[in-house]
């Protein structure tokens, strides 16, 4: 009998849920608002619902191993309390997948959302065939995942991966975290709409906010902009920096860069490879050079998109379950 996993995707605006095989194909997919005023028992229970139909839908004639579920926020991989998440109010301190499993009475493992974004793209996308992974996701803000062995790697308290407040500008840009300099301020969406009020200025926006976003710089550096080229190209130079001390420090051999902001990678990319060369000895090293043969280090764009927390979170009850209990005390 052929098996399946439920990924979910968490998110304080959107549900998304999604059936995928045990070779990684998405057999069925779903998306619905998620309305967190009513409260996380309503949110819960229509989640639930979702994932009851859709099995339902999906699981003739095949075994159902578990559902895996991304959570942006903070998570006690041992207990499956959710302690923060900033997208999702009055969630703090609650136990998310016991709840989930008590209303399913099937096996949870909850992620954190970025993570899980990790492990779909090494999994099934851009680092496939990569068992060791490093993911930045730039967002709204900057995230990111390690995976090595195929699993991801969590760190002693299960903070590992926090790539977004890495600092890259000593004494730089104020970041909501407490430091000052974090990527974040430089190669997030919010940064480039930052970065285009103070280059552009408000003469630029008379239009309206629409033209200090994020995509409405990207169209503008598209058309020979050269001031909103040079936004990029200080998002590209930040990548490289933080790349550069990535590699040094890791030694992986791919490097995947995902999120809304990726989307705009031929214009942040040529700065941000150049840069890594400047700053990594390691990269340099892997180079290809002449006609030698090596092996080189990687750097690319996701592949997944949107659908790479969905296949990352099924994958989660797919893996060996003595993992799941080691790495959650379980």
């Amino acid at each position: 009998m052929s098996s399946f996993a439920i990924g979910v995707d968490l998110g304080g605006t959107n549900l998304r849920i999604a059936a995928v095989s045990e070779d990684g194909r998405v057999l069925e997919k779903m998306a619905t608002g998620t309305e967190v005023a009513r409260g996380r028992d309503s949110v819960l229970d229509e989640m639930c619902g979702a994932i009851s139909r859709l099995t339902a839908e999906v699981g003739s004639g095949k075994r159902l191993v578990g559902i895996g579920i991304g959570v942006p926020g903070i998570i006690d991989l041992e207990t499956g309390m959710l302690y923060e998440s900033p997208n999702l109010p009055g969630w703090h301190d609650y136990p998310v997948r016991d709840e989930i499993e008590r209303r399913l009475t099937t096996r949870v493992v909850l992620e954190n959302d970025a993570n899980c974004a990790a492990l779909g793209e090494a999994w099934m996308g851009a680092a496939r065939g990569f068992p060791d992974m490093c993911m930045i996701t730039l967002g709204t803000g900057v995230g990111g995942g390690i995976v090595l062995g195929g699993r991801i790697w969590h760190g002693m308290t299960g903070m590992a991966g926090e790539l977004g407040h890495i600092t890259v500008v000593p004494d730089g840009v104020p970041c909501g975290c407490g430091n000052r300099g974090c990527i974040e301020q430089y190669a997030s969406a919010s940064a480039v709409e930052r970065m285009a009020r103070e280059v552009l200025g408000e003469a630029r926006g008379k239009t309206g906010k629409a033209q200090r976003t994020a995509r409405a710089v990207f169209e503008q550096a598209q058309h020979g902009d050269k001031q909103a080229q040079g936004i990029f190209d200080t998002v590209g130079r930040m990548l490289g920096v933080l790349i550069g001390d990535l590699v040094n420090a890791l030694n992986l051999p791919m490097y995947v860069i995902g999120g809304g902001v990726a989307g705009a990678w031929e214009a942040f990319s040529p700065a941000m490879f150049e840069e890594v060369k400047k700053r990594s000895f390691v990269y340099a090293a892997t180079a290809p050079e002449g006609g030698k043969t090596r092996r080189r280090t990687e750097i690319r764009r996701a592949e997944l998109g949107s659908d790479a927390g969905l296949i990352g979170a099924a994958r989660l009850p797919m893996l060996p379950a003595e993992y799941e209990q080691h790495m959650q005390g379980r």
